[in-house]
């Protein structure tokens, strides 16, 4: 009896698992430049079956992969994903490092750091990692000293000197975009600046810099999911040379492949 049904259990077996690879998968993006990437992703690869939401303010990708709604996003960077694993009491698995979109100082209404006035507000992203990051941005810009270390997590509690007397507003990060009529100048992540038509390698008053950056954005999936053929065939494809080269000539520096960074 247990050989006359091995068989039938095996060809189910791999019935399942031929349906699971070729069904499409399912993936959360931030509009700009995620799923521009995975939309040129489609074209190269074309067997790869892409489902793409996009997300809009306010929808958590991580929330969205937990629940099993999706099954991979694409949006964050790895101290953004640890805060998230703590909040929301889950462990997610990195499929690969994709790119870097460099944190920068923007401004509407100065042309250059030394016309900054005294008292000068900035905007700065309210999330844990980015609010550090920022931060950063702003000592290695020289308006303000830090007392703690980089690696460490920032805030302005930690502003040891600020000779010009800078005043520190915090904002959601997808609203400093539009904050940015009403303070003097504003640090904006790098897909925010470029959803809102500015280009960070030309516009940006100060940009982050990108060697030895530890904010790669991600492909990031779930553990169970972390060996599927169309996770590992999705992050080989984000990794590869003619990727690279979109993301260098699509964004002019604005994005910058890791596979530059690390010469792979």
């Amino acid at each position: 009896m247990k050989k006359g049904f091995a068989l039938p259990l095996a060809a189910l077996t791999l019935l399942v698992a031929q349906a699971v690879n070729a069904a499409p998968l399912r993936i959360a993006a931030d509009p700009v430049p995620h799923a521009e990437i995975l939309e040129y992703v489609k074209t190269l690869d074309p067997g790869l079956d892409l489902n793409i939401t996009e997300l809009s303010n306010g929808v958590n990708a991580n929330e969205l992969l937990a629940a099993g709604d999706v099954d991979a996003n694409y949006f964050q960077h790895l101290p953004y994903l640890h805060d998230q694993e703590k909040a929301l009491g889950k462990t997610f698995a990195v499929a690969a490092a994709v790119h870097i979109e460099p944190l920068g100082l923007y401004s509407s209404k100065i042309k250059t750091l030394a016309a900054l006035p005294e008292g000068a507000r900035i905007a700065v992203p309210n999330n844990t990692t980015n609010l550090s990051r920022a931060l950063l941005l702003l000592q290695q810009s020289g308006l303000i000293t830090l007392k703690g270390a980089a690696t460490s997590l920032l805030t302005p509690a930690d502003i040891s000197a600020n000779p010009k007397k800078i005043k520190i507003v915090e904002i959601e990060s997808p609203q400093i975009p539009r904050a940015l009529d009403d303070v003097d100048a504003a640090v904006i992540n790098g897909n925010y600046a470029l959803e809102a038509g500015l280009v960070p390698a030309k516009d940006a008053l100060a940009l982050e810099s990108a060697t030895n950056n530890p904010y790669a954005n991600l492909l990031v999936t779930t553990p169970s999911l972390a060996k599927d053929p169309r996770i590992l065939r999705l992050a080989k494809d984000l990794r590869s040379p003619k990727v690279a080269a979109f993301i260098r000539q699509h964004y002019n520096g604005s994005v910058i492949p890791v596979v530059d960074e690390q010469h792979d």
